[in-house]
């Protein structure tokens, strides 16, 4: 099962990097919106070729050219549609390989797949696609958003592939509690919306300049991207929605520190860099409901507040000693 797990994560990756490619060629045509040309009877009023009744002059090019860009732009309109739609499913077939490897991976070690550095990146990367079918379900407008999530899930997944892969091993004493469940989980669970809300933050920072007439990078790369409002409420929605969650398993983690370790709060590098994610992320629902807070400021302020958690996931098991210590890394 350990064999399959590490099978199934490469092919995810795999099918992540195709869903990007496909993502991509429906973002590269357009909006392909059909443009209809005026009716024949008004170009014959209004033409030179009307003068002598018999259709001549301008009026049967005009014909000619409406009815070809006409079916152009339905051509080009189906295969971004077909494009966006195999993009789709091809990320859905990645999703289900993604969780086939960490089913095997806790079939393989007899636990919860939530015990080291690796297997935590796998599990936030998938609830964070999972979480993307269910905005996708309720607003399939924001479909082109799926370019800069399987962008996110490439780097990832192949991260934690590549670098970050531990051999199965059992879990450590102090992970031996049902709080192992409750706090992890929870944790798991609002980091991998987090992972989610960052990309229609980014997004939104790069539609709100285009719209304001900036034409530089980055800005030109957000041209078809859903509009800057529809952005930013995506944004606030996923955050509003994941930051209680994010605030039980803190508390959570705390209770479960009382029990194993005798104190609830010690100030390790993690439990600090949790507190410190915790204030940036109340900060920019504060900022958000502020009225003479700025849009793209309180948004900067989601994207400071990812930051820290990729901090506490990356730099605090990599650089940091602690009782939190997990990483599997050697």
């Amino acid at each position: 099962m350990s064999v399959l797990s590490d099978q199934l994560v490469t092919f995810s990756i795999l099918a992540y990097l195709v869903a990007m490619v496909v993502h991509a060629v429906e973002y590269a045509l357009g909006n392909a919106r059909v443009r209809v040309g005026p009716p024949a009877r008004e170009l014959v009023g209004a033409g030179v070729g009307a003068v002598d009744g018999a259709g001549s002059g301008p009026e049967p090019i005009v014909r000619a050219a409406t009815a070809a860009q006409r079916t152009a732009a339905q051509r080009t309109a189906a295969r971004a549609r077909l494009a966006g739609l195999g993009a789709v499913a091809v990320t859905v077939l990645a999703a289900l390989l993604h969780l086939g490897a960490l089913i095997a991976r806790g079939v393989a070690a007899d636990r919860m797949p939530w015990g080291n550095m690796y297997e935590f990146v796998l599990t936030v990367s998938f609830i964070g696609v999972a979480s993307w079918f269910v905005v996708l379900w309720k607003r399939p407008t924001l479909r082109r958003l799926g370019l800069l999530l399987t962008l996110v899930m490439v780097l990832l997944v192949a991260t934690a592939e590549l670098l970050l892969y531990t051999p199965i091993v059992p879990l450590v004493p102090a992970l031996n509690s049902y709080w192992f469940i409750i706090h992890v989980a929870t944790i798991v669970f609002s980091s991998g919306i987090f992972l989610l809300g960052v990309v229609p933050a980014g997004a939104y920072l790069m539609r709100a300049g285009y719209e304001q007439g900036r034409r530089s990078f980055p800005y030109l790369l957000a041209k078809r991207m859903p509009a800057a409002a529809a952005l930013e409420r995506l944004t606030f929605g996923l955050h509003a929605f994941s930051f209680p969650i994010f605030t039980f398993a803190v508390i959570a983690g705390a209770i479960w520190a009382e029990a194993a370790w005798g104190r609830a709060w010690g100030w390790d590098p993690k439990e600090t860099w949790a507190f410190i994610s915790w204030v940036v992320y109340a900060g920019y629902l504060h900022a958000r409901a502020t009225p003479s807070v700025k849009r793209n400021v309180a948004t900067w302020l989601a994207i400071l507040g990812f930051l820290t958690v990729m901090m506490n996931l990356f730099g605090v098991n990599i650089f940091f000693e602690g009782l939190h210590s997990y990483g599997g890394l050697d």
